[in-house]
């Protein structure tokens, strides 16, 4: 099946699942790692334990109270824009089954924030955290791009933890142009400014940038008074996978991520915690499937971690797994 199609038909399944009287329950005591949970504080919220789902599964925030059974302490909704819009021509999502990787050229496909907004007004699994990655329409321009942040701040303000500022995606034309010193600037200070109280407040960058632009991206952060950064979003970067050029190149565009993605992503955290000197949060992603991985990520100086394609390959299990590999160690 094709993989989005399959993503849809899955959630769909799985919903009605958790309809059938009793069966909820079951699903959360297999699934749900409450004896391995260890809370911690983070940003000001408290994190029932250090793993999420980001942001791309759950676009429309469709799924949090079936995601939340699968033990995930926060789910990252969207990324939504202002206006619905369809994203990119299908077939955009790919596997990449020997890399254990995907390619995706979505495009921020949703229905728009004022959906999303009535979704999120529905009450919430108790304890979950959510938080809304919020993005620009394709055809608004970027020297008009802050008013699209801004639309979805302010539409989702009372009814989310905390924001994630996506300016690293490949698949919506120009928008890493706005990882740019000036344009970050401004995007960063308008939103803070909004920040009425004081939410915390994530910047969503690149795996693939040099370290002269993480330096730049980490004061401006600091400058900006933001919580911290999530490291990373896909990589556009092709080397190193399994599969045969034929077939990947017969993909197309599109930011990859799994597997792949992991040492790019570690290089990233360790790099930002470094250049930081701890004065910021830092939320790893990119590659992590397993104990070994999220353990990477976490000694390179992450203080959560999320995921999204490990969740596809390693099945509904992974949270429960993934903490009992840690053995509470992620503190």
């Amino acid at each position: 099946m094709d993989p989005e199609r399959a993503h849809y038909f899955t959630m769909r399944c799985f919903m009605a699942l958790l309809m059938i009287p009793g069966l909820k329950w079951l699903l959360q005591t297999i699934y749900q790692p409450s004896h391995l949970q260890g809370s911690k504080t983070v940003g000001g919220l408290r994190f029932t334990n250090p793993i999420g789902l980001a942001a791309g599964f759950d676009k429309n925030a469709r799924f949090l109270k079936a995601m939340a059974v699968l033990g995930f302490s926060h789910i990252e909704v969207g990324t939504v824009t202002p206006r619905p819009q369809p994203g990119n021509p299908k077939p955009r999502l790919f596997r990449l089954k020997k890399s254990k990787g995907l390619i995706n050229r979505m495009g921020f496909n949703n229905d728009g924030v004022e959906e999303m907004a009535k979704r999120l007004k529905k009450k919430r699994p108790e304890g979950l955290i959510v938080g809304a990655n919020i993005g620009k329409n394709k055809d608004t321009p970027n020297d008009s791009a802050v008013n699209d942040y801004l639309i979805s701040f302010k539409a989702l303000y009372s009814l989310v933890d905390y924001f994630t500022v996506n300016v690293s995606s490949p698949n919506t034309p120009g928008l890493r142009e706005l990882q740019g010193k000036e344009p970050l600037t401004r995007l960063l200070n308008s939103l803070q400014q909004e920040n009425v109280s004081n939410k915390p407040m994530f910047l969503k960058i690149a795996p693939d940038l040099t370290h002269e632009q993480l330096n730049e991206i980490v004061d401006i952060v600091i400058s900006s008074k933001f919580t911290g950064i999530i490291a990373t979003n896909t990589t556009i970067d092709r080397s190193g996978l399994k599969e045969s050029n034929e077939m990947v190149v017969g993909i197309g565009a599109g930011g990859l991520s799994g597997e792949p993605v992991l040492e790019k992503a570690v290089d990233v955290v360790k790099y930002i915690k470094e250049k930081s000197a701890g004065q910021l949060v830092i939320i790893g992603v990119g590659g992590i499937s397993d104990g070994a991985s999220a353990k990477q990520h976490q000694d390179a100086g992450a203080d959560l971690i999320q995921l999204y394609t490990g969740l596809i390959y390693e099945g509904p299990a992974i949270v429960k797994k993934i903490l009992k590999a840690l053995k509470g160690n992620f503190q």
